[in-house]
């Protein structure tokens, strides 16, 4: 058997290569893709390598994870449980895609994950295998193996002579990183009532540490894609790292929440997303100028629905698909600027323009407008409010014939006027 894992290079997975071996007799080809993650792919193959795999792939997949996976969830609004900008589910379709390519590649029967029975990223990675390779079976050690805990682990990789270097034996957070955010999971963070100290934190630093002054920072859109800083034209991972660099030193970005894990369970984490944080506020205001009240009502809707099917792994689906199609067609007009001012963790949008704005300020203003008759309004009231009149003569007793005729009448004048 030749089994594909997705390779970090941290504790799990690389005693995951040897159990493979030992296990399923398997020749193990390790995976790596650097969508942003300290170190990127550095010294990964040759320690994949000494701990037992036949082969090596890793791919620098940044430009493509914040084009194509952060940013369309980003033009659609997507915020799960109201906080989670859902940096860690962004990640996993993409590595579940390449180590799909890495198996057609060099022709393994398996692919195989290093997530948890009580995680959401065993989903996300699974439901990537069987959209792009349904053929493939999946191997799951931390659902099979009697290996209970990081101790039962490191104890393991002793036993075996397993290279370590490079791995925190006293670690105390699981983290997760990439270009869009950190995350910190357990450890003192199970205790929902524990607040979390400055150690928790790796990207931003104390709000009430950060300068007292504000800094203002310009961010250009096209069709909803941030596409520019303060006037410079930017690619993705240029424009994501830098105001990750800008946010961080305000003390933006920061969340802490009790999530609804997709596996019944809740689950507490604490999130840094600096830049994500900034690009949300912006462009939402951007969007108060841009799109109609139905067309935003709608965005809201989808941005819901968005949210569950990236959070529950479910990205390579038509529902994906059509959602995206239908984002694109709603973000088409929203281009533009947007000044956001920064201030001891905050990121407020306080200017805005774009060349197809729908704001008229001759007909916002309090003033006199051509435009704007005034006395219109009259008729759209009796109109808009007639259900409104109607139950209320239905409750006063007075649904009789007389009042129904007066209704009828009032609407014949409204329509006249």
């Amino acid at each position: 058997m030749k089994v594909v894992l997705g390779y970090s290079g941290g504790l799990d997975t690389s005693v995951i290569v040897p159990w493979l071996k030992e296990n399923y007799a398997a020749e193990v080809v390790c995976m790596a893709g650097d969508v942003g993650q300290p170190g990127g792919l550095e010294g990964l193959e040759a320690k994949a390598l000494r701990t037992g795999a036949s082969a090596f792939y890793g791919e620098d997949l940044r430009q493509e994870f914040v084009e194509d996976f952060v940013f369309p969830t980003l033009k659609i609004g997507a915020v799960y449980g109201r906080t989670y900008l859902l940096g860690t589910a962004m990640a996993r379709p993409i590595l579940g895609r390449r180590q799909v390519e890495v198996a057609r590649i060099v022709g393994a029967d398996a692919v195989a994950h290093g997530c948890t029975g009580k995680g959401n990223d065993q989903i996300r990675f699974e439901l990537s295998y069987a959209a792009l390779g349904p053929d493939l079976e999946v191997i799951a050690p931390w659902r099979e193996w009697d290996l209970h805990s990081r101790e039962d682990c490191l104890a393991y990789a002793r036993a075996r002579k397993i290279p370590l270097e490079g791995v925190d034996e006293s670690k105390l957070y699981s983290r997760d990183e990439n270009l869009w955010h950190i995350s910190h999971e357990g450890g003192p963070l199970e205790d929902p009532a524990w607040e979390p100290d400055e150690s928790t934190y790796l990207w931003t630093v104390a709000p009430e540490l950060a300068p007292d002054e504000a800094e203002r920072v310009t961010i250009g859109f096209e069709a909803g894609v941030p596409v520019s800083v303060d006037g410079d034209a930017l690619d993705a991972v240029e424009l994501l790292t830098l105001l990750n660099r800008i946010g961080s030193r305000h003390g933006v970005g920061r969340a802490d929440l009790v999530e609804n894990r997709l596996v019944g369970m809740k689950s507490r984490g604490v999130y840094e997303t600096p830049g994500g944080t900034i690009l949300y506020a912006a462009l939402k205001d951007l969007e108060a100028i841009t799109i109609d009240r139905r067309t935003e009502g709608l965005k809201d809707e989808l941005a819901a629905r968005w949210a569950d099917m990236l959070y529950e792994g479910r990205w390579w689906t038509p529902e994906r698909y059509a959602l995206q199609a239908t984002s694109d067609v709603m973000s088409a007009t929203v281009t533009g600027s947007v000044t956001v001012k920064l201030f001891k963790g905050s990121a407020t949008a306080v200017s805005r323009t774009s060349p197809v704005s729908l704001y008229r300020e001759d007909l916002a203003s309090f003033g006199h407008a051509v435009t704007y008759d005034h006395a219109d309004a009259a008729g759209f009231i009796r109109l808009f409010g007639l259900p409104i009149r109607a139950a209320a003569a239905v409750e006063r007793g007075a649904n009789t014939p007389d009042a129904v005729t007066c209704l009828i009448e009032e609407v014949a004048e409204a329509g006249a006027a």
